[in-house]
């Protein structure tokens, strides 16, 4: 998934683009909770240095950064830590992106 090229064609303003990254974001960490997708697959085809390079200089935003960042991780808790802790860390991480998201979309989630 080419990120820049799909921000730039659905998205005009800084602010669409932004809500628009949230919202894919939160469909790829629910994907990832449920575990439709893998931790190395989102890699791939997501949290890749392309288009980390996209949010870091078109993005410029600190909290759009602190996802890209958390997701290109992901992979590593499994390789790092025995697989039970692994399993809490990952979620962990999923819960910390999702608030990230939804920070950037302007809610607050009600249940922690």
């Amino acid at each position: 998934m080419n990120l820049d090229k799909l921000l730039r064609a659905s998205a005009r303003t800084a602010k669409q683009k932004t809500a628009l990254f949230a919202i894919l974001n939160l469909g790829i960490i629910e994907s990832l909770a449920n575990g439709l997708v893998t931790a190395t697959d989102a890699v791939h085809f997501f949290f890749n240095a392309e288009n980390c390079l996209f949010v870091r200089k078109h993005l410029r935003d600190k909290t759009t950064d602190a996802i890209m960042s958390h997701g290109v991780q992901l992979p590593d808790l499994f390789e790092a830590l025995p697989s039970k802790e692994a399993q809490r860390e990952f979620q962990r991480e999923l819960s910390t992106m999702r608030n990230l998201c939804l920070k950037l979309l302007g809610k607050r989630q009600l249940v922690a």
